[in-house]
C-alpha cells in the first residue's frame, strides 16, 4: 500500500476533480480506476483514489519518481487525446497538483507511517490553501506546528502537509497552467469519522483551546484561498517491486 513520508522522494501529485451529478462521480471513478489498473507508466510507483464525500467529485494521490517522468506521461498522445478530453466532458473543474511531502504526522498510537488504502477507514480531508510564493515556507511551518494541539482532538490520525509546486488544469479540452508555481499548500488529514471532523472544524472559537487559536490566526493571515472535501479511499494499485527489493 502506498505511504505518505518525505523520506522517499516522490513527486507526489493530487488530482482532483468536481461534478455536477452523481452518476458522473460514478463515471470518474470509473474512468480512475481503468487508468490506475492498467497503469505501467516509466516511473509510475502508484496511485489511490478517493471518492468525495462532502461535495460531489474525486481525487487521485499519485507518486512518481521525479518530474520528467510526469512531464513524459503529459506528453503522451493517449494522454493528450483520450485521457484529458474524456475528463474535461465529465467534470466541472479539473486541477492536477504537483506537490511534494514536507511533513507527515500521525497520532502517536498510529505507528511510524502515514499509510492510504481502501482497507482502512479513514475519513479523510484535502484542504487545498493559496499562498503568495514568499509566504509559502511560513505556512508550512505553521501548519506542521498545529500537530502539537491536534494530538488532543479526538478523532484525529494524521496530517501531512505537501508544498505545491505548480498546477495545471484544462482549457477546451487540453492541459493549461493554473495559478504560478509555489502558490498553493495542501494538508492531507485522516480522521476516524466525519462526526469527529465536523465536531473539530464547527469548534467554536471561544471553545478552542489558546494554542488552537493562535496557530489558525497566523495560519489564516498566510492563507489567500482555501477549499476542501471529504473522501473515502476507493481503491489503489501501486507498481511492481523490482526482484529482490
Amino acid at each position: 500500500m502506498p505511504f505518505i513520508n518525505p523520506e522517499n522522494g516522490y513527486l507526489t501529485v493530487i488530482n482532483l476533480f468536481k461534478t455536477d451529478l452523481p452518476e458522473r462521480v460514478d463515471t470518474l471513478v470509473g474512468e480512475m480506476r481503468s487508468i490506475v489498473d492498467t497503469a505501467a507508466f516509466p516511473g509510475w510507483v502508484s496511485s489511490t483514489v478517493h471518492r468525495g464525500q462532502q461535495k460531489m467529485g474525486t481525487a487521485n494521490f499519485i507518486q512518481w519518481r521525479g518530474t520528467q517522468d510526469l512531464e513524459s506521461r503529459y506528453q503522451d498522445d493517449e494522454f493528450k487525446h483520450r485521457t484529458v478530453p474524456v475528463f474535461h466532458e465529465i467534470s466541472t473543474f479539473i486541477r492536477l497538483m504537483q506537490t511534494e511531502v514536507e511533513v507527515a504526522q500521525r497520532h502517536p498510537s498510529l505507528g511510524d507511517v502515514t499509510e492510504i488504502s481502501p482497507d482502512r477507514d479513514d475519513y479523510t480531508v484535502i484542504e487545498v490553501l493559496g499562498v503568495a510564493s514568499a509566504d509559502q515556507r511560513a505556512l508550512i511551518s505553521t501548519l506542521g506546528s498545529a500537530h502539537d494541539w491536534l494530538v488532543d482532538v479526538p478523532g484525529y490520525r494524521s496530517q501531512n502537509v505537501l508544498r505545491g509546486i505548480r498546477s495545471r488544469g484544462t482549457l477546451d479540452g487540453a492541459l493549461t497552467a493554473f495559478g504560478k508555481d509555489d502558490d498553493f499548500v495542501v494538508v492531507y488529514s485522516q480522521w476516524d469519522g466525519r462526526e469527529s471532523y465536523e465536531t473539530f472544524r464547527t469548534m467554536t472559537e471561544d471553545k478552542q483551546p489558546d494554542a488552537r487559536r493562535r496557530n489558525r490566526a497566523k495560519r489564516d493571515s498566510l492563507t489567500t484561498a482555501a477549499d476542501w472535501n471529504a473522501y473515502r479511499v476507493v481503491h489503489t494499485r501501486s507498481a511492481p517491486q523490482p526482484a529482490g527489493v
